[in-house]
């Protein structure tokens, strides 16, 4: 028996933190990864398709997100079957009861409304765990569980469930904690035969038989493992299917199988920066950052948040903004990551010197000068205030400006 395991889709999500432009290809390329799914369950010989919660970012979302999903999954001949998460459960306002979901939801579509198990083929039954309402209060996974029997001979039980696992959840109080052990005890007694859970975008094997396939488009710079499908195959003897096995003791063996399928990513880019009176130090810098923006391939689909520190002249920084503002060009998205980042600004009046500034616009150019000097990293920080800090970072800013403005090393 061999299917796709998926999760998170999030469809409908806004992705507020990308330019409108690139907003709109983010959108479009969240429904195509579905027919790149699609298209792989039918290269690979998979029965079904299985999500693990989060198909939608929530229950209110415009029709149209609906109909551009199944437009997306209209070539799917084999079942797929949805389970609610915490994003869209089964509440009295889920969107899988609304009108347009129910007209227009395809007849191989099945949407896991309780924990029992579904017969999706003759050799295949998936014991899905949906999410009723976004704090469920209680681990649904050993509820669900609770009392289950091994499936009957010649059946492989598969099972789909959302949630933080106990190993890997920073809120050990959370009682929706989803218990592991006892998914892996459930693994030894053949009980289930492989466990896909969704909640982590990252694909990730928790233990031999559990698995979170991820989210197969990118949806947060944290996630350190995104864009992947899982296709998984589990033998219909005591056999092993493949030398990739893996396998829990007592349990059948399981082959796993990571697939990229999507087509965007968010970076982190560091880079350290040294002043130099003489730039050509900060030059080095700049072009080194200017090389790892140049290494990375899909521009158009890609984020980047740069982690910048050190110091940095005027001049410099006038040249680091004219970088970022040419390469932004070519990014969905390219900026400083603020909270991340501690580049201090070395203003130097011979930046100017060649701007023949006098009377008021030289007086003018001083007064930058000494409140940008007032918050660099060669003033001590306990006799600077947050307010000092902040109207010296205006200062350095408005010198990089001007220094632009003015034709500054053109």
């Amino acid at each position: 028996m061999k299917f796709i395991a998926t999760a998170d889709w999030q469809l409908g999500m806004t992705a507020r933190f990308l330019p409108p432009e690139a907003r709109a290809r983010y959108t479009q390329s969240r429904f195509e990864v579905l027919t790149r799914i699609g298209d792989l369950a039918q290269e690979r010989g998979a029965e079904f398709i299985v999500v693990c919660g989060d198909v939608f970012e929530t229950n209110q979302l415009d029709r149209r997100v609906i109909a551009r999903t199944f437009e997306a999954l209209r070539s799917v001949r084999i079942p797929i079957v949805l389970v609610p998460g915490n994003h869209d459960p089964l509440d009295s306002a889920s969107i899988y009861d609304s009108e347009a979901f129910t007209r227009l939801s395809p007849d191989n579509v099945n949407v896991a409304r309780t924990a029992e198990p579904i017969r999706v083929t003759a050799h295949a039954q998936v014991l899905p765990v949906p999410w009723s309402s976004k704090r469920p209060g209680r681990d649904l996974v050993a509820e669900a569980c609770a009392g289950l029997e091994p499936p009957e001979s010649g059946v492989s039980r598969v099972l789909a469930a959302h949630g933080a696992v106990a190993s890997m959840n920073p809120d050990a109080t959370d009682p929706a904690t989803i218990d592991d052990a006892l998914v892996t005890q459930l693994l030894r007694d053949g009980v289930i035969d492989v466990a896909v859970l969704g909640d982590r975008h990252s694909t990730t094997e928790v233990a031999a038989g559990i698995w979170y396939p991820g989210t197969p488009e990118v949806t947060a710079r944290r996630d350190p493992h995104p864009g992947n499908v899982l296709v998984i195959e589990v033998p219909d003897d005591d056999g092993a299917v493949g030398a990739a096995s893996t396998h829990g003791p007592g349990a059948r063996h399981v082959q796993v199988e990571e697939v990229h399928v999507g087509s965007w990513q968010f970076v982190t880019l560091e880079q350290q920066f040294t002043a130099r009176l003489d730039h050509e130090g900060e030059t080095d810098d700049l072009e080194a950052l200017r090389a790892q923006l140049a290494a990375i391939d899909n521009k158009s689909q890609t984020g980047v948040w740069l982690q910048l520190t050190g110091t940095i002249t005027t001049r410099g920084a006038a040249e680091l903004d004219r970088l970022i503002d040419e390469q932004g060009d070519l990014f969905a998205l390219l900026e400083i990551w603020q909270s991340h980042s501690d580049l201090q600004t070395l203003p130097d009046g011979a930046d100017f010197s060649d701007l023949h500034l006098t009377g008021f616009a030289q007086d003018a150019l001083d007064d930058l000068v000494a409140q940008a000097a007032a918050g660099s990293a060669g003033s001590s920080p306990t006799t600077r205030s947050e307010a000092d800090i902040a109207a010296s970072t205006v200062a350095a800013d408005a010198l990089s400006l001007l220094y632009r403005l003015a034709g500054g090393h053109r």
